[in-house]
């Protein structure tokens, strides 16, 4: 690990300040993956802004019967919480699907949407990377690819990038149109969280929309009123990334869709709204035909490797069996 420099500032616009006026800079959080990142030499800023102290640790109500998320709360906590439990099952159930109990005492709301890749490939200096060392090609692509992308990849070209978005709780929180608050140079802002995380594009080195300098400073997730829930496949039952996981929620009426959510993990840069879905499924009837219909509908734009075509087959399972469950909820 090269030598940087670390500060501690006294508030949040001290914060943003200092980041701002270092372009190779960056905030350190809970650590639990920009350390990891920093030890193997794949993040080499030359400032850690400390922000730990400085976002909030709680989770409040919102007017409309929501919740705001404090940056700083850690995931463990926000699993816990009753209302978080009761009102966003989904939410919870992402957190503790997430990384180990330890981790989750350690990582925090803010760092954990902002959490990079685990592919092999950008993790090793050695390897070819674009999200790493732009140009320099894409290793997955011929390489090790079972656990990358099957959506919204760049193929070819400068931008060629099949990696995959790791975080749980990223995928929760797009299912539940969360809003992800910000403060940074030009004062504050909120970003839809669908609009948070990028696909590769032309330039896979930006995960994010965020403008450098600006730090999150809490989520907003707005009130559901229907059922929810989150499941995961993996390579083994805990402490693993999610080969493809869905956030579901859904509202029946009289046996037909009156609302949907659906948002995937494991299956692109980004976490995955399954728009399309969505739109075939409501005013349908709430059956496996439909549900198996639907999943179809999002996954007719997948364009899998040459070893990872196993996950469209696995996302429509999850699909329909995640949608059966909350249909047996609702009765």
């Amino acid at each position: 690990m090269r030598e940087f420099r670390y500060e501690r500032a006294d508030d949040v616009d001290g914060a943003v300040a200092l980041l701002a006026a270092d372009p190779d800079g960056a905030f350190l959080g809970g650590g639990t993956n920009l350390v990891d990142l920093m030890k193997l030499g794949v993040a080499t800023p030359d400032l850690l802004v400390d922000v730990r102290q400085l976002t909030s640790v709680e989770v409040t109500g919102l007017p409309d019967g929501g919740l705001r998320i404090g940056a700083a709360v850690p995931n463990a906590d926000l699993a816990a919480d009753r209302r978080v439990r009761e009102r966003f099952p989904v939410l919870a159930q992402a957190l503790l699907s997430g990384a180990s109990g330890q981790l989750r005492n350690r990582a925090t709301t803010g760092g954990n949407l902002l959490q990079r890749t685990r592919c092999g490939y950008f993790t090793d200096v050695t390897k070819p990377c674009n999200k790493r060392a732009p140009g320099s090609g894409c290793g997955a692509l011929e390489g090790v690819h079972r656990n990358h992308a099957i959506l919204g990849q760049t193929l070819d070209g400068p931008g060629a990038c099949v990696a995959t978005h790791p975080s749980d709780m990223a995928v929760a929180l797009v299912a539940l149109d969360a809003v992800v608050q910000v403060v940074g140079p030009d004062g504050e802002r909120g970003i839809p969280i669908r609009e948070l995380h990028r696909l590769p594009d032309d330039d896979p080195s930006r995960d994010t929309t965020l403008r450098h300098g600006e730090l999150i400073t809490a989520v907003d997730v707005p009130v559901l009123g229907f059922a929810s829930r989150y499941r995961k496949a993996r390579e083994r039952a805990s402490f693993a990334f999610a080969l493809v996981s869905v956030a579901a929620a859904l509202r029946v009426e009289d046996g037909v869709v009156a609302d949907v959510r659906l948002a995937l993990g494991g299956v692109a840069h980004a976490p995955w709204r399954a728009t399309a879905a969505e739109a075939a499924l409501r005013g349908q009837p709430a059956t496996e035909e439909a549900f198996g219909a639907a999943a179809d509908a999002e996954l007719a734009a997948a364009t899998p490797l040459r070893d990872n075509g196993f996950k469209v087959p696995l996302a429509r399972n999850l699909v329909v069996r995640s949608l059966l469950d909350l249909v047996e909820v609702a009765r």
